[in-house]
């Protein structure tokens, strides 16, 4: 099978951008996702629209790569979010080539949350960009039903991130994975876990976040996952191995990962 294969920040978060895109590289990988934000207090954020330096190091790794930015990542949407505040955070994107901005849903007033997302993407789609929506199991939108109604009701060309953790440990339906429209899915996130419901919050948290396992090492029917996707959705590896990256480095993680990815793939 051949798709677009890219590998999110969270696989190597330590690593600088630069230092990431190269590494992926390296590992096959054609793409990557880069997470300019701090999502937890454990783990970083790589801010390039504050640091002109990093900034051209990353392009230049880009240039000498030839790796593309599939995404940018991620963007809390809470009750204070400011659109007017994103523009550092978009224009980079935009220099960076990235295709997409991940958001997350942390509003409870779903109405508002629908009408901020529909506003980010508005303002990611003046920098050639489509804002997409990670459902969590933990989140205001927990599954993939109720991620599916929200970019509808947030606008006609909102997108869904779709990761088969959260698919799988929120029950969602790959029935309905397989209805939505190509369009709403331009990228999915793949990884495995044990599958051994039903799950603490701290065990969500912690699988997500520290330890997941390769395609194909875990419990998830990734390949009923997969077939559900359309054909054209591209895959992005998100598989944070906190202990494996410990003993051998985050660069070798990531080699180990695109070659067990790829033979996953190459299988079904």
């Amino acid at each position: 099978m051949t798709r677009r294969l890219s590998v999110a920040h969270l696989s190597a978060v330590d690593l600088p951008p630069a230092q990431f895109v190269e590494a992926a590289a390296r590992a096959g990988f054609d793409a990557v996702g880069l997470r300019l934000l701090r999502v937890t207090p454990e783990t970083p954020g790589h801010p390039l629209m504050d640091d002109p330096a990093a900034l051209r190091e990353t392009l230049a790794a880009l240039r000498d790569t030839g790796l593309a930015v599939n995404d940018i990542e991620f963007l809390r949407i809470t009750p204070e979010t400011d659109i007017a505040s994103l523009g550092a955070l978009l224009d980079c994107g935009a220099e960076l080539g990235a295709s997409h901005l991940i958001t997350a849903p942390y509003d409870d007033d779903l109405g508002r949350l629908a009408e901020t997302l529909g506003r980010v993407d508005e303002a990611a789609a003046e920098r050639g960009m489509s804002a997409v929506l990670e459902f969590f199991p933990w989140a205001v939108v927990p599954d993939l039903a109720a991620c599916w109604r929200m970019v509808q009701q947030a606008g006609p060309r909102v997108g869904i991130l779709a990761d088969s953790l959260h698919a799988d440990r929120s029950g969602s339906s790959l029935d309905l994975l397989g209805q939505i429209p190509a369009n709403r899915l331009p990228f999915a996130h793949l990884c495995d876990a044990p599958v051994h419901p039903p799950y603490t919050t701290d065990e969500l948290f912690h699988t997500a976040r520290v330890e997941r396992l390769v395609p194909g090492t875990g419990e998830i029917d990734l390949a009923a996952f997969v077939a559900a996707l359309p054909p054209e959705t591209a895959l992005g590896v998100e598989v944070p191995m906190t202990a494996r990256t410990a003993e051998i480095g985050a660069p070798a993680v990531l080699a180990e990962l695109g070659a067990a990815t790829r033979a996953f793939l190459d299988a079904l």
